[in-house]
């Protein structure tokens, strides 16, 4: 190597993005073994007969977009994602709201309590939740009879059971929408309230223009990271409904894994997983470019 190309390497290794470059090398080289390895054999997979033998091509994606029954799935996953995301948004930022206005030192105590049901693995809450909607030892129902109310049948109505398995995301997920907006809320200088009830500003108007401008951008993050949490979510609708009654809470998820694993065809179930990959990435690059263009408009 000749004087000047080891100065210019000299030179490239003294950045500091060169070096942050090297340093996430094996993290990089890891996530690919743990993430494209996976999802190239699953692309290829599906691409497979049932007896996994003969090669069709997109057979299939054909086939699942040809059936109503893919429609609805994806219809009653969107609207548990869609629905579910929103809820834990506004508890979280109430919740995140609460303890910012408590003093600090008692701030430790509530986030402890108000964390629990993010902590609590989500199958151990969920089998909690199942007891809760029992149709026989229900507590709900216990108490709706003891105030003069017909019991309902949460988990036996198509739309109560698609409530239960609502209100069942919505308590494991919103603590972390409360502590990431919480973590938002501190970074905002205290100057800038001030000045706004200086001015005679209201609490909604301190909240529209000043909380909500400094802090979209983590919001727009969480329920972005939120929303494929909840769109491939199988946990809670496994364990609390396992898709009952007749299929009215089942979602893409628990349909790839019963079309899978419990009818043993892989290579349909594997292309019915790889549906929700379409719809997470056009909203992962529409919330993304809105969170870009307000970084450059700042």
């Amino acid at each position: 190597m000749t004087a000047g190309g080891r100065d210019s390497l000299r030179r490239l290794m003294r950045r500091q993005s060169t070096v942050a470059f090297l340093l996430t090398v094996p993290l990089i080289v890891v996530m690919a073994a743990l993430v494209a390895y996976p999802a190239g054999s699953a692309v290829y997979l599906s691409m497979l007969d049932r007896g996994m033998t003969r090669f069709i091509g997109l057979g299939h994606f054909v086939l699942l977009f040809s059936h109503e029954r893919f429609w609805t799935l994806l219809y009653q996953t969107a609207l548990f994602a869609v629905t579910a995301v929103a809820i834990k948004a506004l508890v979280g930022f109430a919740a995140a709201h609460f303890l910012h206005l408590i003093p600090a030192r008692g701030q430790r105590k509530w986030r402890g309590i108000l964390l629990v049901p993010w902590v609590i693995p989500p199958a151990m809450s969920t089998l909690a939740w199942r007891e809760l909607f029992d149709p026989s030892f229900s507590a709900f129902n216990w108490i709706l009879v003891h105030a003069g109310i017909a019991p309902i049948p949460w988990l036996a109505d198509a739309d109560w059971a698609r409530f239960a398995v609502i209100l069942a995301t919505v308590w494991v997920g919103a603590p972390f929408f409360m502590i990431m907006y919480l973590a938002s809320l501190k970074s905002v200088p205290d100057e800038l309230y001030e000045a706004a009830s200086i001015d005679g500003a209201t609490w909604w108007q301190r909240t529209r223009y000043v909380t909500f401008p400094m802090t979209r951008n983590v919001i727009a993050i969480v329920m972005l990271f939120s929303l494929i949490g909840s769109f491939s979510g199988f946990t809670i609708v496994n364990v609390l409904t396992n898709g009952g009654p007749l299929g009215a809470t089942q979602v893409l998820s628990t349909a790839a894994f019963l079309v899978g694993l419990g009818s043993g065809n892989l290579p349909l179930g594997a292309a019915l997983s790889l549906c929700m990959v379409p719809v997470l990435a056009v909203a992962a690059i529409l919330i993304l470019r809105t969170v870009a263009r307000r970084a450059r408009e700042a």
